[in-house]
């Protein structure tokens, strides 16, 4: 039976910030990592996952699929020294929420010109 690898990820945020690195198996799916980000999410951030669907994690320039393992996504993704994977994070609140309208300003502009003519 083959030795399961480990794999060294950290997760990289909207502002620059890190979360990890963490150590998963190669057998450790994207779902599961996206519930690790979401219960270590740095408090204090404007923006934060409230479920693991408003979460899309980006390695290479794709965007990781929640059945995909650790392993099968090992292919494409980058290292940096050390041997670190970088995956970045994006938050992409559920459409659920409320929009909040733009504001309609319906009074009337004045238009004032300061034109020279000489």
């Amino acid at each position: 039976m083959p030795e399961e690898e480990l794999v060294d990820i950290k997760f990289r945020l909207y502002d620059g910030s890190d979360i990890g690195p963490f150590r998963y198996s190669s057998t450790s799916t994207v779902d599961m990592l996206k519930q690790r980000i979401v219960s270590d999410w740095p408090k204090g951030k404007t923006i934060a996952p409230k479920a693991v669907n408003e979460v899309k994690l980006i390695s290479s320039g794709k965007i990781l699929e929640n059945s995909k393992t650790v392993g099968q996504c090992k292919g494409p993704l980058g290292e940096v020294g050390g041997g670190v994977v970088v995956m970045h994070v994006v938050v992409q609140p559920s459409l659920a929420k409320t929009k909040t309208e733009k504001k309609i300003d319906d009074s009337p502009r004045k238009i004032v010109c300061q034109c020279s003519i000489l």
